[in-house]
């Protein structure tokens, strides 16, 4: 089997969340990592962590991200690995719903995604390799109350993520999107002492995506939901 072999990843979205869980594992795995977000003072303690280079960037705007590839490819190497993990939110009834910040929660979360994933594949295709990976959640597939706006970003992030797919793949690009249908645990939000492992751990859920990087490009995934065990479907 061909087990594909990375050597630079570039995290959009960057925090200390999945993408610390992320950044962290692929510098294990000895890949060179560059973290991208609109304000990279923090992530200082994760850079010096796992030797990543941070790169302000507002993922919405097309010279940003035009401008981020550039640094990256200068100063790291041209990512062979493209996470996209921002997302916007906006919560209220949806007569109260204000417009302007609803078009700013879709173009972070999907608008973004389309920009960052446009300059990863021109960089990609000529080689016939690479993977670029989006995060989804919930409201990628079901729209809850009072959120239209978030999932109206992340349903149209899964379509671009299928559409990617089904042009990309047969071209040697792995796309893969990765539902996460629950809470993330983190330092600030930490699930009951009586309901043990009822959030996802991040560390988890990089290891999940890492799995997906490995798969052989006989059996490559597009999509993985993730859920803690006592997460009602």
């Amino acid at each position: 089997m061909d087990i594909p072999e990375y050597k630079i990843a570039l995290i959009v979205g960057a925090g200390e969340g999945l993408s610390g869980s992320l950044a962290r594992l692929f510098s294990r795995e000895g890949i060179r990592v560059a973290l991208a977000a609109r304000s990279t003072e923090k992530l200082g303690a994760l850079c010096s962590e796992t030797g990543a280079r941070a790169y302000a960037c507002d993922a919405t705007k097309a010279e940003d991200v035009e401008r981020l590839f550039g640094l990256v490819e200068r100063e790291i190497g041209t990512p062979d690995i493209v996470v996209y993990n921002a997302s916007g939110r906006t919560r209220g009834p949806f007569l109260e719903l204000v417009p302007a910040q609803v078009e700013q929660t879709i173009a972070i979360s999907a608008f973004g995604g389309f920009l960052v994933a446009q300059e990863a594949a021109k960089r990609m295709l000529p080689n016939r390799k690479g993977a670029i990976l989006f995060t989804g959640a919930s409201a990628s597939v079901k729209g809850y109350a009072q959120s239209a706006p978030f999932a109206m970003g992340k349903f149209a992030l899964r379509g671009l993520a299928q559409s990617m797919a089904r042009e990309l793949s047969p071209q040697g690009i792995h796309i893969a999107h990765f539902v996460i249908d629950g809470g993330i645990r983190s330092k600030a939000r930490v699930e009951p002492a009586d309901r043990p492992d009822s959030m996802l751990d991040p560390d988890a859920i990089a290891l999940s995506y890492w799995n997906v990087l490995q798969q052989p490009r006989s059996a490559w995934s597009w999509e993985l939901e993730l859920r803690p065990w006592v997460e009602k479907f």
